[in-house]
């Protein structure tokens, strides 16, 4: 694969010199055109040592409008990073729609570093990388362009081009014994990156090889690239005012069950006062008791809830905090998102709150809103919620595969329940504010929202992350339901 990037490509400084104003112009114009696009553009730079990754990442600096363009490198990981799953600070550092975001390092670097230092076998590094390839179809599906580039040189290059940083004073800060350590492991390391090109090389992300022993070459093949690859993908968002379904999407029919998982419910399980307030105490003291256990192992967990308008999801988040640390928990509401996440792939505003180890992160309506919400009232195409479930499934088990319990809660109730709830509620003078149109309009559609619910229970009900099914028409019931649930889930994590 690489010997097509050692072909003594060059260009002079003259040549050079001619080509970067109309260059520099196209660039500006291109990227102004993209700031009213709906997608962003992620280019990541890699490749061997000396060639020239920082001094181009600069020079593309130069030539496009700093403002809009975001520059990342990723290196060994700080220690917010190595408390939350891997792919945390990579979600973080996503750019917003219209703006390109420039990538020294990235989700490549650690997994190649590992095989080379020979602390990740073959199969583990194809672990790693079928992981790549399901992150970037998710950017790629939801509209991102990524442009990835491989700046190459020969192993004799590399060598000429340390030795050279290192006889000037100016740079040879720049030569570290890493760097040498690298040159010494120069063939396990080709080998190893060209295994990892062709893995990840797909159509809607392939890899781009570039010849980096001349820096003039280097420098305008690569702003030439980038321009031709936006300007394309401007072409193919112009040609569609929409987003184009998966051709596949209207193939994939969703069962419909004559029995259901909500529907084997039995929502007349109820507890009296007394049994109630007896296990509350005991629940809540086994929580507080497995909390401070999980800090101290650094277990962290993200609890998900779900369920009808007026299920109980509040309640029961009152009655968990209790025997929680404040300083160890965040509740997330999630409603419409912002303009800032909405600029964004729809998990990231999810991404960011992530827990470090040790911590809780208690989501009230969370991620599944794709497969429900925006399903139902068509905010999210066919095959926009289609693909969800693998996007969401895949997510999961990251958080999962870090050490972190994850608890998703479905509080069920019935159509009576619901509107029962909802009359008490507009007699309740600080209660009122929770009702709204839209909770009876919503009810309208509980038929839709029901076959959402089950779909969305059978296909993201994991081994690693499954469904809690809770029947709340009992409010006393559904609490002490959860808070049991929860316990388990902790106590199994921890080792009983």
């Amino acid at each position: 694969m690489f010997e097509v990037a050692e072909l003594g490509q060059s260009l002079s400084r003259e040549e050079f010199d001619q080509q970067v104003p109309s260059l520099r112009t196209r660039l500006l114009e291109m990227q102004q055109a993209l700031l009213d696009e709906s997608f962003p553009v992620i280019v990541l730079v890699s490749g061997s040592d000396g060639a020239g990754k920082a001094v181009l990442v600069n020079r593309l600096n130069e030539w496009f409008d700093p403002r809009y363009l975001r520059t990342l490198a990723f290196d060994d990981k700080t220690q917010d990073e190595r408390e939350r799953p891997d792919y945390w600070r990579f979600w973080q550092a996503l750019p917003q729609k219209g703006h390109i975001g420039l990538y020294i390092g990235s989700w490549y670097s650690d997994p190649i570093a590992k095989r080379v230092a020979k602390t990740l076998n073959d199969i583990e590094l194809d672990g790693y990388l079928a992981h790549i390839r399901i992150f970037e179809r998710m950017l790629v599906e939801d509209g991102a362009l990524v442009i990835k580039l491989w700046l190459h040189l020969s192993k004799e290059q590399q060598q000429l081009r340390l030795q050279q940083l290192e006889a000037d004073p100016a740079t040879a800060w720049r030569v570290t014994e890493k760097d040498k350590r690298h040159l010494a492991l120069y063939d396990s390391f080709r080998s190893i990156a060209e295994h990892t090109l062709r893995q990840t090389s797909t159509a809607e992300a392939p890899w781009v090889v570039i010849e980096s022993t001349d820096p003039h070459y280097r420098d305008i093949t690569v702003a030439e690239h980038l321009l031709e690859r936006i300007q394309h993908h401007q072409a193919l968002h112009t040609c569609s005012d929409t987003p184009l379904e998966d051709e596949n999407a209207e193939a994939v029919a969703l069962i419909h069950r004559q029995k259901t998982l909500l529907g084997n419910l039995d929502l007349t399980l109820a507890l009296d006062k007394t049994s109630y307030h007896q296990q509350l105490e005991h629940w809540q003291g086994q929580l507080s008791l497995l909390a401070r256990r999980a800090y101290q192992q650094r277990v962290s967990m993200v609890i998900v809830l779900e369920g009808w308008d007026a299920g109980g999801k509040g309640g029961l988040i009152r009655r968990i905090v209790p025997a929680l640390d404040a300083r160890n928990y965040q509740i997330i509401p999630i409603a419409v998102p912002t303009d800032e996440e909405a600029a964004h792939h729809y998990l990231w505003r999810f991404w960011r709150h992530i827990p470090r180890d040790g911590r809780v992160t208690i989501y009230d309506r969370s991620w599944y809103g794709r497969v429900l919400v925006e399903r139902v009232e068509g905010f999210a195409s066919r095959a926009e919620w289609l693909r969800a479930y693998s996007e969401i499934n895949d997510f999961e088990s990251q958080l999962v595969e870090h050490g972190t319990v994850v608890v998703k809660f479905w509080l069920h109730i019935d159509k009576d329940e619901q509107l029962k709830r909802f009359k008490e509620r507009e007699k309740i003078s600080y209660k009122r504010h929770k009702i709204t149109d839209d909770d009876y309009r919503n009810r309208e559609r509980w038929a839709d929202y029901e076959q959402a619910v089950n779909d969305m229970v059978e296909r993201t009900s994991t081994e690693v992350a499954p469904w809690h099914l809770i029947e709340a028409n009992n409010k006393r019931f559904a609490r002490i339901k959860a808070l049991k649930t929860l316990c388990q889930q902790l106590e199994q994590q921890l080792g009983g």
